[in-house]
């Protein structure tokens, strides 16, 4: 109800602003008279000063004063009614207070209001109204229409959203908005709001915000004029009282009132909002999210509510802010609103779907909307008269909101007799109609005079101006629009950074654990090196395993940022803080999370492996992987910030992440890079620390020799000057190499770039710093685009093709979004007439929470029969989804009592297949369209003795019926892209009818955050299906009267899950009424509808209070006696009908299980095909790094440093695996959460086709990955030129094709195994990197196993990547001769008198070595090894091995396949036998 006038007058005139008010109740406060502050009556400028300054004496006296209207409710709270923490809080008195105190001193709290005025708005997009899907084949012609719109040769279409809107709202005023989905109403909010991503204004368009331009308001006074979404994104971690602190310490101004402080101030405004909104309860509840259990979703949407109030922007647009509030909770928010506006003067705007009529009421001014024509906008009482006069009719008991939405549907708008040809039909006609109005006249002369008074520039513009610099922190510039100076708000977002850390450690303590086991791993495999050249590699191999975990460390940093980026981008709408700020803020919030996981690492690394055992030593080693650490994650979060998608982002961080990897100097030195690519070393920052702990740890030291050339016997006694130690960098005649030489023969290295290195690194590490900081701020998210429907190619119909080149932007009608047919033709005669009855008795459900018992639902009693529909009605959280999920057999934990029967007799196995439950929550799958939709159901679900033809007929005869036909071949898609929220539930409910529910059909919510429209025509189709012998249960909240008259029976709940009434509604609701009226309860008003009342009876309704306990009354009333009576007559009787034979029917599934599998391996596959995304992405991963790897490595020659980069390009082939097995998951988890969360319940199929499916479908896309990923690799780097000298070319390319298939199969069962029983892919991610580094460890590039510690062997053993480098290794490059390079050739002075083959001859025999000059005397030249074959010897490879192992690798690829299936059964198949455990005890 609106509040009484001369009531709102009390303030309606009085230039107040309160700069501590907010949103409702709390804005910033003004009305239009000042009080006393009309200044101009004659007041010399002396008295003027001094009353100001007697008004401000007396506001502080009034302070300590004992009447209620001078205390400060900030800093006393003697009065109950003014403490937000008190039961007797009264938000209207604590309003009233603040006004009377801040009144007092216009000067300390100028004014600030923001009316709105609009004329010539027109807003437009570029489109189509409909779109081909992209699938693998088409991409490409869907790349080159892009291409061309790209350079401006592209067929966009421009579509009008909105068409010369004109109006205005003064401040202090409400106006409600009112029009079907998609008729442009958020885009006009959004429009006033100044949110314009991805739509244009045309140059005429007038908006004024009181002498405030368009672009000024957005730019300078951004967060002034707020808009606030229909969806909840807050960070879950945070408690619903620390995330509305953080708004109000955002917006807290400088001119509070005396001796608040800033802390004080927002707590306060905290508690109050919370209080006004019924949130004092969850302060300290977690917000959470779908993953993280926190407050219920009615709950979080007032947290978003509460959050943009306490932002106190003059001008609010809420959107559909009260979907999923129930109805008195939804007039409790909107007389928040009403209050805020009449005491502060604070202007809202309100979209709202289903408004009833004391919602309605509460408004000044509405307009109303169709099909992005304003076909009205004046005083809300007077709209109703204006289209009745017009010739239309309002229908008894509906809602004047009702009736003006369903004047722009033509199958519910209602004409008077007599007005058939003279009503206006389509939008055009309503809006000519409009334009042709006097009310119109009178609104252009209204916007007139408003403008007027407002000039542009004038002096409201100043006060506006004045007000906002009063609320300014100091440092803060005159031109920003934020509050807080920019060092305030980096510390805010500091503190709440802080309170994410704590509220979710759980990444933190995973990744100290991980990488502390990790390092124990690598450690214990380096343990204890000794000092000879023995350990060379060894060293090299842990520093470069040592910089590469400590630089990608923080690659998973671009998830985390990923997920808050919608956050932080809404707070800068809001003008809270700069996203910078919030860059910098979790920057230093990260450093405390670094520094334990890089102590603890770097510390066990670095003295279990015995690295040079010196304080300065450790300490440099130090400094540098914390600052590569450091640099290395402002590259990712740049990486991440730069981005405009998270899938944009992933690819080319991997490869990024590789190139940084081979380039570091150690899997190929810097010698032997490839000019065309040795910048990229260069580039990396990495390469330089790299560099920088070689240094440290080889300069300045001498080596023991562990083995000379020659050696063995006969050359015991040979002088050490004719010996030479095995190694580059080694000297003739030295028993030790020189690190330094070493350093600068093996690698270019010298000692004297260590601090040079440094200072780069320490360049890297700002440019990246300020380059992420820039970004961020800049950078914004990719904006959704406006709804279209996405048809799959040569499927689009006719009537959506239309492109119009050469038409007037006028005749392109927003209708091109393609409307739902709604013609009510009876196509349900196919329906299954139901004849049983499904009854319960008794039926509660407790279930533990933090270790209480906890009862849901409370002895309820009731029957659903046949050809009825029952409501089950109750306050939020009183257990309604429960109810149904017991009584439709979904529930998988908790205790479960009473009976639950079907004519008489217990659930049997196929009852849950038998019922249809149309969820909440529209999952489908985004890839298929609307018909293979419901043919999947059909297929699926339909008996197995039903003809396939007979099936897909009904499935045809579903769609007519729910009038689908023409969105039919119309792809799921996204909101936005694809279909919109009214044809997704219509969907969802075919889904269920398509599978011929023998029973009956539940319903959840089914009209939630749906306009009252198209909830209308969901209950109208229920209605349809109950009198065709569908018998339905169906939840319903916030319903108006006339839908009420939709159901036959209801079932209403109080809290606790108790039965208030269960009973038949009667005509009009007479039956319920007259049973709560015949109990005592107040007289139900005639034009009140009866579910709001009932609420208030009952003491539901925000506010109300029950004068006696009506579940206890129930429990002891005649009609609950007669419910038990009949339910037992039932039992009865019912058990007297013949029970028809057992059959197949009767089982868990319709369909066997083949054919269940070869189903949904069908649906897989087009999916698969339906996303070219992640196609040409794993497409990507499996063709760029083998293409870069092969050019890397290119033409590798067979000298020793040659194998040993052989070896290190397979080692880097590896590298892919976790890529490609991260770009798997989840797709696998979208999969999984359709399945679990709809189709298993629904029992469409076993757990064991899902499984099966969803490891076959990957199977063959990676067998075709493996030809790309072969030919990229294996002919660039020439391996194939190892088989001439063995005549096997063709055998050993084949046999390498295999092994590339192999390990391609390899990671897509292995990434199934890791997925399959772990909810979400970055957790299943993050283990599968940690097991793919220990099998990296362990494979014998890095250690081979001479090198490994004796506990380690069987990991060796154990590495699937053993078996894989082994016969790469093989096949690449065994019998091939080898040909040292100059650097790896020793020269050995013989002793005086000998030639070189006399004093090497029996050495070069024995081991295997080439004596390059056998006549010199002088100078002898050995290359240490003769072929390839001792190579492969020295790591334990023997071609011999080659099939054994490939018989090993395909065993593995059968473990990972067979552990997949079994993870999923033991993990996430409900047990029945647990919770029949449950049941007993």
């Amino acid at each position: 109800m609106a509040l009484p006038r001369e009531e709102r007058s009390l303030h309606g005139h009085a230039n107040i602003h309160v700069n501590q008010t907010t949103g409702p109740a709390i804005d910033k406060a003004e009305s239009s008279d000042t009080i006393g502050a009309d200044s101009e009556d004659g007041i010399e400028q002396e008295g003027q000063a001094k009353i100001t300054t007697l008004a401000r004496t007396l506001s502080r006296i009034s302070q300590t004063n004992s009447g209620t209207e001078g205390l400060n409710p900030f800093l006393n709270t003697s009065d109950p009614e003014l403490d937000p923490n008190s039961d007797q809080f009264n938000s209207r008195k604590w309003t009233k207070t603040l006004l009377h105190i801040t009144s007092r001193d216009p000067e300390r709290y100028p004014r600030r209001t923001a009316g709105v005025s609009f004329r010539n708005l027109n807003a437009f997009g570029y489109g189509t109204a409909a779109d081909y899907q992209a699938t693998v084949s088409n991409v490409w012609l869907k790349a080159a229409g892009w291409l061309r719109g790209l350079f401006g040769n592209g067929n966009k279409v421009r579509i009008d959203i909105l068409r010369n809107f004109e109006g205005f709202v003064n401040s202090g005023e409400m106006l409600v908005v009112l029009g079907r989905p998609g008729s442009g109403c958020s885009t006009f909010l959004k429009t006033i709001a100044g949110e314009t991503h991805g739509l244009w204004l045309d140059k005429g368009t007038d908006i004024q915000y009181q002498g405030i331009s368009w672009d000024e308001m957005h730019s300078r006074f951004r967060g002034e004029v707020m808009y606030q979404a229909e969806t909840e994104i807050h960070f879950p971690q945070l408690t619903a009282g620390d995330t509305l602190l953080f708004a109000a310490k955002a917006r807290a101004p400088a001119n509070r009132l005396p001796g608040v402080s800033r802390d004080q101030y927002a707590t306060h405004m905290r508690d109050v909002v919370m209080a006004m909104l019924g949130l004092t309860h969850t302060m300290n509840t977690l917000v959470g999210n779908e993953f993280i259990r926190g407050v219920s979703g009615g709950e979080r949407k007032r947290v978003s509510i509460a959050e943009t109030t306490l932002c106190g922007s003059p001008l609010q647009c809420w959107d559909n802010s009260t979907r999923g509030l129930d109805s008195s909770t939804a007039l409790e928010f909107v007389k928040n609103l009403r209050l805020s506006t009449d005491y502060t003067g604070s202007t809202a705007i309100v979209a709202i779907y289903q408004a009833s009529q004391a919602i309605y009421d509460v408004f000044d001014k509405v307009i109303v909307l169709y099909e992005g024509r304003q076909i009205y906008f004046g005083r809300a009482r007077d709209a109703k008269r204006f289209f009745i006069e017009m010739g239309f009719d309002c229908p008894e008991r509906q809602t004047t909101g009702d009736f003006l939405t369903s004047l722009t549907s033509p199958t519910e708008r209602l004409v008077r007799k007599g007005y058939e040809h003279l009503v206006p039909r389509t939008p055009d006609e309503f809006a000519a109609r409009w334009r042709d109005s006097l009310e119109r006249k009178q609104l252009l002369a209204d916007i007139e005079a408003f403008q007027n008074e407002f000039p542009l520039g004038g002096s409201k513009k100043e006060e506006f101006s004045r007000s906002r610099a009063a609320e300014k922190a100091k440092n803060t510039r005159a031109s920003s629009p934020y509050t807080l100076s920019y060092s305030m708000q980096i510390k805010l977002c500091l503190q709440r950074g802080f309170l994410r850390l704590k509220g979710d450690m759980s990444m933190t303590l995973s990744t100290v654990i991980g990488n502390s086991i990790l390092a124990l791993i690598i450690s214990s495999v380096f343990y204890n090196l000794n000092e000879t050249t023995d350990s060379y590699f060894s060293r090299g191999a842990l520093l470069f395993f040592a910089i590469l975990l400590n630089a990608f460390a923080s690659a998973l940093e671009m998830l985390t940022l990923w997920q808050q980026r919608p956050i932080v981008e809404k707070h800068d709408k809001y003008a809270l803080y700069h996203p910078s700020a919030e860059a910098i803020s979790s920057l230093i919030v990260d450093l405390p999370a670094k520094a334990p996981v890089s102590i603890v690492f770097n510390l066990i690394l670095y003295f279990m492996t015995n690295l040079r055992r010196t304080p300065g030593h450790f300490f440099v080693f130090y400094l540098f992987s914390v600052t590569t650490t450091l640099t290395m994650s402002n590259v990712f979060r740049w990486i991440a910030a730069v981005s405009r998608s998270l899938a944009q982002a992933e690819v080319p961080a991997s490869i990024f992440m590789m190139i940084l990897m081979i380039y570091t100097g150690f899997t190929i030195p810097v010698r032997d890079m490839h000019p065309w690519f040795r910048w990229l070393n260069y580039i990396n920052p990495i390469a330089y620390s790299f560099e920088s702990l070689m240094i440290n740890e080889f300069a300045g030291r001498k080596f023991h020799c562990a083995t000379y050339v020659p050696s063995g016997p006969g050359y015991d006694n040979a002088p050490l000057d004719s010996k030479i130690c095995s190694g580059k960098g080694a000297v003739a005649g030295q028993d030790y190499i020189d690190g330094d030489r070493y350093l600068e023969v093996a690698f270019e290295y010298y000692p004297s770039h260590l601090w040079r290195n440094f200072g780069i690194l320490l360049g890297f590490l700002f440019f990246s710093l300020v380059a992420y900081i820039v970004a961020s701020e800049l950078v914004r998210a990719k904006p959704s685009k406006g709804e279209i429907l996405v048809f799959p190619r040569g499927k689009i119909p006719a009537f959506a093709k239309k492109v119009h080149r050469e038409a007037d932007p006028e005749d392109v009608l927003t209708s091109e979004k393609l409307k739902v047919g709604s013609e009510q033709d009876d196509h349900v005669g196919a329906i299954v007439k139901q004849t049983s009855i499904f009854h319960w008795q008794d039926v509660c459900y407790d279930i533990k929470i933090k270790g209480q018992d906890r009862r849901i639902l409370d002895h309820v009693d009731g029957w659903v029969k046949p050809g009825t529909l029952t409501a089950l009605m109750g306050v939020t959280g009183a257990g309604k989804t429960s109810l149904l999920d017991v009584l439709a057999n979904r529930v998988t934990m908790g205790v479960i009592t009473g009976e639950m029967l079907v004519d008489g007799r217990m659930r049997d196995d196929s009852f849950q297949r038998k019922t249809g439950y149309v969820q909440q929550q529209d999952l489908h799958l985004e890839t298929s369209t609307v018909r293979e939709a419901l043919i999947f159901s059909a297929l699926l679900r339909q008996p197995a003795s039903t003809p396939r033809k007979e099936k897909l007929a009904y499935v045809e005869e579903v769609i007519k019926m729910l009038n689908m036909e023409e969105y039919a071949e119309a792809v799921v898609g996204v909101l936005g892209e694809g279909l919109n929220v009214e044809q997704r539930k219509r969907l969802t409910i075919g889904v269920e009818i398509a599978a011929k529910p023998d029973l009956l059909l539940f319903f959840d919510e089914p009209t939630s955050g749906l306009d009252s429209q198209t909830a209308w025509s969901i209950c109208s189709l229920m209605r349809k299906l109950v009198d065709h012998g569908q018998a339905i249960l169906c939840t319903i909240h916030q319903p108006s009267a006339i839908l009420m008259q939709q159901f036959d029976r209801l079932l209403f709940l109080a809290k606790g899950g108790k039965t208030v009434y269960f009973g038949d509604l009667g005509p009009n609701m007479r039956t319920l009424i007259k049973y709560f009226e015949d109990k005592g309860s107040p007289k139900c008003p005639p034009n009140a509808n009866p579910a709001e009342w009932m609420l208030e009876v009952i003491g539901a309704a925000p506010g109300s209070r029950a004068d006696q306990d009506w579940s206890d009354v129930w429990k002891h009333s005649r009609e609950r006696a007669q419910v038990q009576q009949e339910l037992l007559q039932m039992k009865q009787e019912l058990l007297q009908r013949p029970q028809p034979p057992r059959t197949a029917g009767y089982g868990e599934f319709a369909m066997p299980l083949w054919a269940q599998f070869f189903i949904c391996l069908q649906r897989v596959f087009q999916q698969y095909w339906r996303c070219p995304s992640y196609i040409y992405a794993k497409a990507a991963m499996c063709i760029i790094p083998p293409l870069f790897i092969g050019f890397t490595f290119w033409r590798e020659p067979t000298s020793i440093q040659g194998m040993q980069n052989e070896m290190f390009s397979i080692f880097m082939l590896l590298v892919i695996f976790p890529n490609l097995v991260q770009q798997m998951m989840p797709y696998f988890a979208m999969q999984r959460s359709l399945y679990e969360v709809r189709e298993r319940p629904s029992k469409a199929y076993s757990w064991k086709a899902f499984m099966l499916a969803s490891i076959v479908v990957e199977l063959p896309w990676n067998m075709l990955m493996a030809v790309p990923a072969y030919f990229c690799w294996y002919y660039p780097i020439g391996l194939f030129r190892n088989a001439y000298p063995t005549d096997s070319v063709t055998e050993r390319g084949g046999t390498m094709f295999l092994l590339v298939l192999i390990f391609m199969l390899f990671t897509s069962t292995f990434s199934s195994m890791m997925i399959a029983g772990i909810d979400h892919p970055e957790t299943a991610s993050n283990i599968a990197q940690l097991m793919f580094s220990m099998c990296l460890i362990f494979c014998g590039v890095l250690a081979s196993p001479d090198v490994l510690p004796r506990f380690w062997i069987f990991m060796w053993r154990a590495s699937p990547f053993s078996y894989l480098v082994g016969s790469v290794l093989a096949v690449g490059i065994a019998g091939a001769p080898v040909h040292c390079s100059d650097i790896e050739v020793l020269h050995i002075p013989p002793p005086g008198g000998q030639n070189c083959s006399g004093y090497l001859e029996a050495f070069t025999t024995m081991a295997k070595s080439t004596l390059l000059n056998p006549e010199a005397d002088s100078d002898c030249q050995v290359c240490s090894l003769s072929t390839t074959d001792q190579f492969l010897a020295g790591v334990h490879i023997k071609y011999s091995e080659l099939w054994r192992n490939v018989g090993i690798l395909f065993v593995y690829i059968v473990f990972n396949t067979v552990a997949a299936v079994f993870l999923y059964w033991l993990v996430r198949v409900p047990k029945k036998r647990a919770l029949k455990k449950a049941k007993k005890e």
